[in-house]
Order: structure tokens, then C-alpha cells, then sequence
């Protein structure tokens, strides 16, 4: 195994959306965060955000999501993680521990999740497939959210996807954005192929570099086809430009 693998989804989720902030010039330094979820992800996510100035203020399992509006602090997040990770216990129970949050139950198959209802400028969807549709992404939009990064697998429907292209908002789709867990387990494989254990630290900054790049691939490939500021464009036309050109240079075509 490698350091910061069980992190790397979530750590790479939040470096993802910094390299989009920070095309303006812009960080999490007091930013309002959503995120949904509370299993490996969402922990990982919300660690990261609270190291980088955000404050979160939800977290999720299928029973409902509560909100914080003091902001989920390391102290709340190490309680979620014995409640989620050795307890096993459902999210509802946050609000005894933490009494000025409120926990709201939400009913799988509604025609929309009253989490992304709440105002925030940025969301972390990190629970499930198709948990933001297009009502969801009506609301995160009317709401204020500014960039959206998936955690999960696509947790964004495609009348979402449009909403937030229609609306101007940043939207990461998970086959960038949550590529960290998968770039990590790379540079597992390296260091077992090296003999070497690389640290916290340089595992993390690897990382950084990665998803930045990843980042970075994307949005060039965007703009290069007429498609400024789209990242899921950006994604697949980069994703495949770099399979078209290996086959190229194996001369499989």
C-alpha cells in the first residue's frame, strides 16, 4: 500500500476545484462548502477543505444530510468518522452531539435533494450516482455556487450537466476530478516497482501535481476546441486525444 491512499479520492476532489478557483485568481479562503456523503470521500474531502481555509457545512448518508451552518470543524469531522467508520451509525445522530445543526430525511426517488437547496460556493457531491439533477442544479445555481467537483461517480445527471453549462457555472465531472484515488494507486505501483516508500508529504505533493495537471489537460483541450471554461469537454476530448495517440505511436492505426 501507499500513504494517502485510503485520502486520495477526496484530497483529489479539493485540489481539483483549487486549480479551477485559482484560473481567477481565486482559493477556498472562506468559501462555504456542500458536500454530500460521509463515507471515505466525503471524510477525505471535507479534511482537506477545513486544511485549506473552506467552511463545510453538510454531510450525508441515505437517511437525509445534515447542515452546520458553524461549519464542520476537525473536531466534528474525527466525531463523524467514529460515528461512520467504528460505530457504523446513521448521520441523523450528529445533531445530538452537535445541537445547533439540523438534520433534514430525505426520500430516495424525490424530484430533488433539499441539500443543494442551501446556499454555498462551492458543492462536493460525493455520495452516489445521479444525486443532482437538473431541480438540484436550478438550486445550487440559484443558491450561488460557483464551481461544482465530483467526488463520486457521475453523481451529476445530464439535465444537471446542462444547467450548469447554461448557468456559467464550473462543473468538474468525476472522470477528472476524482482521478486521485486512481493516480495514487500509480504511484503505489512505482514505489513498489523502485523498492521505495515515499512519505506523507511527497505522496500528497505528487498528488497536487497530478490532479493539477489533470486540470490543466482539460481545460487546455476546452479551449483549444471552441469549448472555453468546459471541463467535461476538456475531459473527453483530452481523454481521448491521449488513447488516439498512443495508438497512433503504436501504430495500431
Amino acid at each position: 500500500g501507499s500513504l494517502i491512499r485510503p485520502e486520495a479520492t477526496g484530497y483529489g476532489a479539493v485540489y481539483f476545484g483549487a486549480a479551477m478557483l485559482g484560473v481567477d485568481r481565486d482559493d477556498y479562503q472562506g468559501k462555504r462548502c456542500l458536500v454530500s456523503g460521509s463515507g471515505n470521500v466525503a471524510q477525505y474531502t471535507i479534511e482537506k477543505l477545513i486544511a485549506l481555509g473552506a467552511t463545510v457545512v453538510s454531510a450525508s448518508d441515505s437517511g437525509g444530510f445534515i447542515y452546520d451552518a458553524d461549519g464542520i470543524d476537525r473536531k466534528k469531522l474525527e466525531w463523524i468518522q467514529e460515528l461512520k467508520n467504528v460505530r457504523r451509525g446513521r448521520i441523523a445522530e450528529y445533531v445530538n452531539a452537535f445541537p445547533k445543526a439540523t438534520y433534514t430525511a430525505t426520500k430516495a426517488g424525490a424530484d430533488h435533494n433539499p441539500l443543494w437547496a442551501n446556499e454555498a460556493d462551492c458543492a462536493f457531491p460525493c455520495a452516489t450516482q445521479n444525486e443532482i439533477n437538473g431541480t438540484d442544479a436550478a438550486n445550487l445555481i440559484g443558491g450561488g455556487v460557483k464551481i461544482v467537483v465530483e467526488g463520486a461517480n457521475m453523481p451529476t445527471t445530464p439535465a444537471g450537466i446542462d444547467a450548469f453549462a447554461d448557468a456559467g457555472v464550473k462543473y468538474a465531472p468525476g472522470k477528472a476530478s476524482n482521478a486521485g484515488g486512481v493516480a495514487v494507486s500509480a504511484l503505489e505501483m512505482s514505489q513498489n516497482s523502485l523498492r521505495l516508500s515515499w512519505s506523507r508529504e511527497e505522496v500528497d505533493e505528487k498528488l497536487q501535481n497530478i490532479m493539477r495537471s489533470i486540470h490543466d489537460r482539460a481545460r487546455e483541450a476546452a479551449e483549444s476546441y471552441g469549448f472555453a471554461g468546459n471541463y467535461m469537454h476538456g475531459a473527453n476530448i483530452a481523454g481521448f486525444r491521449k488513447v488516439a495517440d498512443a495508438m497512433m505511436d503504436q501504430g495500431l492505426v
